[in-house]
């Protein structure tokens, strides 16, 4: 911890009694922490990730008069990446980490404190909130506690444990320093916490813990030059990570599905607006209405629509959900039943865009769709395709283009041939824009 804040630190714990801060050991007299990371740091660990080499993922590159022609090298090899990773169940050997530390793995090595090296078997993997779950042989293993997140407030202490440069197992420390960040990718599944902890490049997959040593976050990203610390990270919220493995556990993946409402932040307060309620939807047939504004979700507080988003779709197709209402001076609790996303499960046919190669779209036409009832569908995304960098999904609706309704595959075409095209997406409840030129 920085020197010009001990004095600090140590005065709110000594007070500790009146202000409710857990208490903290002292030795000779300082404040330390020692004795919370001799609990936690045994459940944080090291990924090693063996990924396919360029030519197991692409084809073309297995073609000897192809690598030959355009001057591939023999020596392609695969490649190597490091994070970091939690154990959170130990009886059953799970391992939490980020979904990129473990992308396109064709082994996964986790190495834990002790030095003990155990190879790892992926369970499953979500890019939309980064969370991915491994398992290893559960035999003498340390979990950390998961923690409840939504009990977080800015100015309250945090540790972030990881694996940072691959110098080894290292300890940073700081406070939460905002709530509910978004806006970081097109996934559109983000209710990040904003830490000043500092989190560098190997910390992805690590713990953010609070002073009780509970898991309250997975370190995921950061933002500064070159990818180094200036004081601004991110963390998954423990509540979300815990749904998503759940849902990974159980099926493999997340099975994410809609309400059928557009939602916005209510001015001067919290809580989502309805915007716009889809007819025919789990929203409809629930009872909300234009104007409402949830105010909790399953009798936890929402504090705006990017936290209501987020945790919505961590929420399995099928599963009841109950929201608290506000409507006029009227407070009401309604259960409504996740849907399926509409035209997820549609057929991979379709016609292709030279704008968008790698996807294909098709006209449909869905009653209550933002008050229009046709659209263009994303039934299929190559992965590492244009189209999929860009940030398309199958199932993803195209319902414009720089704000201007398009509603065919036709329109959709003559609106990408303007300059700074800007697709307004709608993916599930969420409105996504997407830039692609």
């Amino acid at each position: 911890m920085p020197a010009h804040i001990l004095p600090i630190v140590f005065a709110l714990f000594a007070a500790s009694a009146q202000a409710q801060i857990p208490a903290v050991a002292t030795r000779d007299g300082l404040p330390t922490l020692a004795p919370i990371l001799e609990k936690v740091t045994p459940a944080v660990v090291n990924i090693a990730v063996l990924q396919r080499s360029p030519e197991e993922q692409n084809p073309l590159l297995r073609d000897p008069f192809f690598r030959r022609f355009f001057g591939v090298p023999e020596d392609n090899e695969p490649q190597i990446a490091a994070g970091s990773g939690v154990i959170v169940d130990a009886a059953n050997g799970y391992v939490m980490t980020n979904a990129h530390v473990v992308k396109d793995a064709r082994e996964v090595m986790v190495t834990l404190k002790d030095n003990r090296r155990l190879p790892a078997k992926l369970i499953g993997a979500d890019p939309g909130t980064d969370i991915a779950l491994v398992k290893v042989e559960p035999k003498n293993l340390v979990a950390a506690k998961i923690g409840d997140s939504d009990a977080l407030q800015v100015g309250d202490f945090v540790l972030a444990i990881g694996n940072p440069f691959g110098l080894g197992q290292t300890v940073t420390s700081g406070i939460v320093s905002a709530l509910g960040r978004s806006g970081l990718s097109v996934e559109g599944y983000e209710h990040f916490i904003q830490t000043d902890a500092s989190i560098n490049p190997g910390n992805s997959g690590g713990a953010l813990i609070n002073l009780k040593g509970e898991l309250v976050g997975i370190n995921t990203a950061i933002i500064g030059p070159s990818g180094g610390n200036v004081g601004i990270g991110f963390a998954v919220p423990s509540v979300m990570a815990r749904a998503v493995m759940d849902q990974l556990i159980r099926y493999g993946e997340v099975k994410r599905g809609r309400l059928g409402v557009s939602m916005l932040d209510v001015a001067g307060r919290e809580g989502a607006a309805i915007a716009e309620v889809q007819s025919d939807s789990p929203a409809a047939q629930a009872g909300l209405r234009k104007g409402d504004v949830v105010t909790a979700l399953n009798g936890r507080p929402v504090r705006g629509a990017a936290e209501l988003r987020a945790r919505l779709g961590v929420v399995p197709v099928g599963e009841t959900v109950e929201l608290r209402v506000q409507r006029g001076v009227e407070t009401r609790n309604l259960k409504a039943r996740i849907g399926p996303i509409e035209g997820s499960e549609s057929s991979a046919g379709g016609q292709s865009l030279p704008e968008l190669a790698g996807a294909a779209f098709q006209d449909v036409e869905r009653s209550g769709l933002a008050g229009h009832n046709r659209a263009v569908l994303v039934s299929a995304v190559k992965a590492d395709s244009p189209a999929f960098s860009h940030g398309l999904r199958a199932g993803d609706l195209i319902v414009g283009v720089n704000q201007r309704r398009v509603g065919s595959v036709k329109e959709l075409a003559t609106a990408l041939r303007s300059k700074g095209a800007m697709l307004n997406v709608l993916r599930g409840d969420t409105l996504l824009s997407i830039p692609v030129s």
